[in-house]
């Protein structure tokens, strides 16, 4: 299962642990990803997306069908 927000695009991204005495270790910085269903009126259906919680309060704020258009312009979701 990828790690990676339907509608954003956000992936893992790598950066170091590093300790007290400064040494570093690789570590992975996750994206906060939640499985979530949306009503979309258009399709009279529901669909279930692996978002963001940062795509969330995008959809909350925009509606879920004008987030669905610019995810599907920038090319994060493929018909």
């Amino acid at each position: 299962m990828a790690r990676v927000c339907d509608l954003t695009g956000k992936r893992p991204q790598v950066g170091n642990n590093v300790s007290h005495a400064n040494n570093k270790t690789k570590r992975k910085f996750y994206p906060n990803l939640q499985k979530k269903k949306f009503y979309v009126p258009e399709e009279d259906a529901w669909i279930t997306l692996k978002v963001s919680t940062s795509a969330i309060r995008t959809i909350n704020k925009n509606g879920i069908s004008a987030v669905l258009k610019k995810a599907v312009a920038d090319g994060y979701i493929v018909y």
